[in-house]
């Protein structure tokens, strides 16, 4: 089988011996995998001393049949990250969109905005700059491209809370009843800015549309990861699984 190259992030890895390691791979043009790069951990070789978790490389990969660990057999560090490893607050989101990408998307499914924009987050993560603003165009986009986005159309303009259907993925009139959660106006106007629109001018709101979004999230995949509580702390709770978006 020939071998292929991608720009790729690594969000996972494992010693797999004294020498090699077991990597999950996210590449901006084949979309996530797990391989076995032999001789990583050695100092010379093809590898450049390991594989460290949330870098960016080319990776030289030799991809098997379904189900089987691909083999990788370079990588070439191109950007590293120093500040997910000095700093808590950006380490614990690094390690959220690490672990949430492996998640939901299913193996070899491209996705190349998406990666573009797990890069930017990295990128201001790394800088210290734009972080919420940057963790909420990634959940969107992560949403967006496996099909679980929510419905954002307003379903009154002139109300001042609205409330989110988890089971439906839907914005509808906040009446009081149990169940929907609560949405503020600026949560909204942020949840509008990571598709596209402008952003509000104050930090609370995109902050809320994070949790918002990380909790829909969690409904999608059916568990709460410790890296989602650790980065989010409290967030709103519901059983109810949304339905899936086949428009993408």
């Amino acid at each position: 089988m020939p071998t292929q190259h991608d720009q790729a992030i690594c969000i996972r890895h494992w010693d797999y011996s004294e020498t090699s390691q077991t990597v999950g791979i996210f590449g901006r043009r084949l979309g996530c995998f797990r391989g076995l790069a032999k001789g990583a951990r050695r100092e010379r070789g093809s590898f450049c001393g390991g594989l460290d978790l949330l870098t960016r490389g080319e990776v030289g990969v030799i991809l098997k049949q379904e189900g089987e660990l691909a083999t990788l057999t370079e990588w070439d560090v191109q950007e590293t990250f120093p500040r997910l490893r000095d700093d808590l607050a950006a380490n614990r989101a690094g390690w959220y969109a690490a672990d949430i990408l492996g998640r939901v998307l299913p193996t070899l499914d491209p996705h190349p905005d998406l990666f573009d924009h797990t890069l930017l987050l990295l990128r201001a993560l790394g800088q210290g700059v734009d972080t919420e603003q940057s963790m909420l165009q990634f959940q969107w986009s992560l949403l967006q491209q496996s099909g679980w986005q929510p419905d954002l159309k307003d379903p009154d303009p002139s109300a001042k809370t609205l409330a989110f259907d988890p089971s439906e993925s839907r914005l509808v009139i906040d009446d009081g009843k149990e169940g929907p959660w609560r949405v503020r106006r600026g949560t909204l106007i942020a949840l509008q800015a990571a598709s596209g629109g402008a952003w509000p001018s104050d930090a609370e709101s995109i902050q809320r549309a994070n949790k918002l979004l990380a909790a829909h999230l969690r409904n999608v995949i059916g568990e709460e990861p410790e890296t989602m509580t650790w980065l989010f702390g409290r967030l709103p709770t519901s059983s109810q699984r949304p339905r899936l978006h086949t428009d993408r």
